[in-house]
């Protein structure tokens, strides 16, 4: 069975229909657009930018940015965890032998 919900959101003083899978999606989104609104109050509040576009650009080049330095963190930790238990392994296997 298909639960499409309609919702309307507004992004930069412009409003948005979306059309979501079910009621829990709806939470995520509510969040990303906040955080948006909140992003784009604080670069025209701390940047000379009259145009919509430029700010919303600055935010998507934020986000994305963030995702990236968050990805790039993880595979850093996901290679240090790799090591050490290979290392721990190595260790067990020589104790083992």
């Amino acid at each position: 069975m298909n639960s499409n919900l309609k919702i309307k959101v507004t992004v930069a003083d412009r409003v948005y229909p979306l059309t979501i899978r079910d009621a829990r999606e709806e939470e995520g989104i509510r969040k990303a657009v906040k955080q948006i609104n909140e992003m784009v109050k604080q670069f025209e509040q701390n940047y000379e930018v009259r145009d919509k576009q430029d700010v919303l650009a600055m935010c998507a080049l934020q986000l994305a940015s963030q995702k990236e330095v968050k990805n790039v963190n993880e595979s850093q930790d996901s290679k240090e965890i790799e090591s050490k238990l290979l290392e721990l392994s190595q260790l067990l296997d020589s104790h083992l032998a």
